[in-house]
């Protein structure tokens, strides 16, 4: 028993040196990003004000290495953010918000189901938008070195939208990625596509309005097509190249025209009335990833608006989780 307590003792001590070190090197990291910041436009009285409270956050690079994206194999990760419970408590909020969901669908020409199926599983309809403070978040990613040049541009950008008074500070809590608001929009996404939709000269992403005409304006602006599919489950054969599975998010490569991978298709017939010549790709998600997983299993042939649902999150299962919910709310409203 005492060589547990002194090893504790020992364990404690090592943890502390270790985090004492990690904010030494993290506070001199802001005093260089300081820096960059001023040379990007952002005033001196602005940088101070926002962040000087801002700190290195552990449990940050903790969430960005263990995300379900990289665990969860492709059955579980769907079903979990498209089950009737979700489907449920997305017709209820469409029937609380019907005149505005129906007039930005309208109005951008998103369909509704997308809508809710994007806002369901990202923020469950806006019960639960995160409680990290967002600017630290960014910066301790910023600060890691694993995509360091992503957000520290997204830091720069909110930084902005903050001096050209866009946004307060003060609300800027949300995912531990640094997203905002109902859809979670990064701060570049709120720079190029948000919206003061009821013209009440704020955008606030956690207000239904603007929330709901910003994300619906991002699809448009991203190239979403309402009369096309997104992707279909398939059965594939062991004839096909191994060169024509995508099973990263990063780019998807080797498209061809569905009629190409008719002949690897073991069950073509649900095809057969989509248009042949769509540029298409074959995805299988869990392999490289899911220990032990099928090569061939499972698959799906993904179209361009499954790459659109990519832009806005690049994760093989969360475009399929979104577009299956999407397929439910469609059976359903």
């Amino acid at each position: 028993m005492k060589l547990i307590k002194i090893f504790l003792l020992f364990f404690f001590i090592f943890m502390s040196n270790v985090f004492a070190n990690e904010n030494d090197e993290f506070n001199n990291w802001k005093k260089k990003f300081k820096v960059k910041a001023l040379q990007n436009n952002i005033s001196e009285q602005t940088f101070n004000l926002v962040m000087s409270n801002v700190r290195f956050l552990p449990k940050v690079i903790e969430y960005d290495r263990f995300q379900p994206e990289f665990y969860e194999d492709t059955k579980t990760y769907i079903s979990k953010r498209s089950s009737n419970k979700k489907l449920k408590k997305g017709i209820n909020f469409y029937i609380n918000y019907k005149d505005l969901i129906n007039s930005v669908e309208k109005k951008y020409e998103i369909e509704k189901e997308l809508l809710l199926a994007l806002m369901g599983i990202e923020t469950n309809f806006g019960t639960y938008v995160g409680k990290m403070d967002i600017l630290s978040s960014l910066a301790t990613l910023s600060y890691d070195k694993r995509r360091s040049e992503f957000f520290t541009n997204e830091l720069i950008t909110l930084l902005k939208l903050i001096e050209d008074n866009h946004i307060d500070y003060t609300t800027l809590y949300g995912s531990w990625a640094g997203a905002f608001g109902f859809f979670q929009f990064m701060p570049s996404t709120i720079k190029n596509y948000a919206i003061d939709y009821n013209n009440d000269k704020y955008i606030d992403l956690k207000n239904s309005e603007d929330a709901y005409a910003s994300a619906a304006n991002y699809l448009k602006s991203i190239g979403w097509d309402k009369n096309s599919p997104c992707f279909y489950k398939i059965e594939l054969n062991q004839k096909i190249p191994k060169k024509f599975l995508n099973v990263s998010a990063k780019k998807i490569h080797n498209k061809k025209k569905l009629k190409f991978f008719k002949k690897y298709i073991n069950d073509y017939t649900y095809l057969n009335d989509l248009d042949q010549n769509s540029n298409v790709a074959i995805i299988t998600p869990d392999k490289d990833i899911i220990p032990n997983a099928e090569t061939l299993n499972p698959a799906y042939v993904v179209f361009n608006n499954y790459e659109i649902v990519l832009k806005w999150n690049r994760s093989l299962r969360f475009a399929l989780a979104v577009c299956t919910l999407k397929e439910k709310f469609k059976n359903e409203l």
